[in-house]
């Protein structure tokens, strides 16, 4: 992955956000032990290089060595964040189900070290 200092203090999410209150206290250290940063920056990097927009069987595909909810859970921050966007077109996954086209954010064009 490349070095994106630029964003170091842009990617990651707070622990807190990551759990509800109520949530035991396993849930609570496992958002405090993952890597949001890390994770949010390679989503982020692997959804660049599809210009044209990427659903999540592709991007899942890349990770292969990563648990499904590490690299999903990642798109909600990116979208709210500015990174990317869901260009609202659809396309069918290998399940059969539609999946949401998701690319760079045309706003946040910063560029890359």
């Amino acid at each position: 992955m490349q070095n994106l200092d630029l964003f170091d203090t842009a990617f990651g999410t707070i622990p807190k956000k990551l759990v509800r209150r109520q949530d035991p206290d396993t849930s609570h250290a496992a958002a405090n032990a993952v890597n949001t940063t890390k994770l949010e920056q390679m989503v982020y990097e692997a959804i660049c290089k599809f210009p044209n927009g990427c659903i999540s069987d592709q991007l899942l595909s890349i990770f292969d060595g990563y648990p499904y909810s590490s690299i999903t859970a990642r798109y909600r921050s990116l979208l709210d964040k500015g990174f990317i966007e869901d260009t609202g077109e659809r396309k069918s996954g290998r399940s059969g189900r539609q999946q949401r086209v998701m690319k760079k954010s045309a706003i946040k064009n910063r560029p890359l070290n």
